[in-house]
């Protein structure tokens, strides 16, 4: 039986809230087979789109992210919270569920005019991905897509990303939160 990519996901509920049905993607990249059917469906999807860099969101966004880089030919650069790049960042505060929190890259992370893949595993409210679209542009170069492994669309995330005039691409959809 040939499996898909959401048979390497699990589920965990109840995680880190009781009612969240956690999409755990640790299992997608302990399976090699898995991991590798993620990053060539992901690159597959995007080769028709020209890229200068891929910036992945911390932290999952790193492993397919630099994965991704790495098999498209391009640069990869972080976006992590804040207080863990050291040299010169900029910041991006953006809202949680309950509180807020700041994510900051280089400042010489990119170039103006470079043209950026943002990468993360998931999006859910699309929160993180539109601070990271800001710090992108801010550094003037442009946020030309932006691709997730998993998709919650009943929190509007990719809808979100899509208002702010940026395509997005997902390899799969879950239910719920």
């Amino acid at each position: 039986m040939t499996k898909n990519l959401t048979d390497y996901i699990r589920t965990i509920p109840d995680f880190p809230h009781e009612g969240i049905m956690f999409r755990d993607v640790t299992t997608l990249f302990n399976d090699p087979v898995g991991l590798r059917m993620c990053v060539d469906q992901m690159a597959d999807a995007l080769s028709d789109y020209k890229f200068n860099k891929v910036a992945g969101l911390e932290a999952r966004g790193f492993m397919i992210g630099a994965a991704l880089a790495y098999k498209m030919g391009l640069g990869f650069t972080m976006i992590r919270k804040a207080g863990k790049l050291p040299g010169k960042t900029i910041s991006q505060a953006y809202d949680l569920e309950y509180g807020k929190a700041e994510i900051e890259m280089h400042d010489d992370a990119l170039d103006a005019g470079e043209k950026v893949l943002l990468f993360d595993d998931l999006i859910a409210t699309g929160g993180t991905a539109e601070a990271g679209i800001k710090l992108i542009e801010r550094l003037g170069a442009q946020v030309t897509m932006a691709a997730f492994v998993i998709d919650l669309p009943a929190l509007g995330g990719r809808e979100k990303i899509q208002k702010l005039g940026v395509p997005t691409h997902v390899l799969c959809e879950f239910d719920g939160h």
